[in-house]
């Protein structure tokens, strides 16, 4: 019987150890990216694109990630069309994390696909999952939200500023407060 890798355990959603040799590696090469994002020259954007096309997992065209930014691994990132990203956010991308086209993020948005056993002896072992998440086209996302792991929103949707979305959205809502709810259908 083969052994399942801490990567492909991540990435299937089961427990896995993040001080894993690969995983560590992998963490090291997006926090070296992230840093010559961070720092690039903002008079030459072919530069800054060409770190996220290096980067992310997959982009469409006329993206931008506004610096700084932050995220564990990159490869789990994936980016539709004119997707606008404002500083200051974070993606902790343990596991896939879809942004749809024409949507955008305000500043200090926080995406996290990590999450950790309730049970405190279990976590104590080190251990953690992942859930994906996945934000639908046309979405706009108000600055300091925290979406939480395994949330889809759905298309053209709008979060409030400040939101914790710990749960689904559906499709063209106005959806804010934490816990985020959803407030009127658009």
């Amino acid at each position: 019987m083969e052994t399942q890798s801490e990567l492909n355990k991540m990435l299937s959603g089961a427990l896995y150890d993040p001080m894993e040799p690969e995983l560590v590696a992998a963490h090291r090469r997006a926090r070296r990216l992230t840093r010559q994002l961070n720092e690039a020259d903002p008079d030459k954007p072919e530069d800054h694109i060409a770190i996220l096309n290096e980067m992310l997992g997959g982009m469409g065209k006329a993206c931008w990630v506004e610096p700084p930014f932050q995220c564990d691994y990159g490869t789990q990132i994936y980016l539709g069309d004119k997707v606008f990203l404002n500083g200051s956010c974070i993606i902790l991308d343990c596991a896939r994390v879809e942004i749809g086209s024409n949507t955008m993020l305000g500043p200090a948005v926080q995406i996290y696909t990590a999450t950790h056993p309730m049970d405190p002896d279990e976590r104590a072992t080190g251990l953690e999952m992942a859930r994906p998440i996945r934000i639908g086209r046309d979405v706009w996302i108000g600055g300091a939200s925290v979406i939480c792991p395994g949330v889809s929103i759905g298309d053209g949707s709008t979060i409030g500023a400040g939101s914790v979305v710990t749960r689904d959205v559906p499709s063209r809502v106005f959806a804010a407060g934490n816990p985020c709810r959803v407030i009127r259908e658009l």
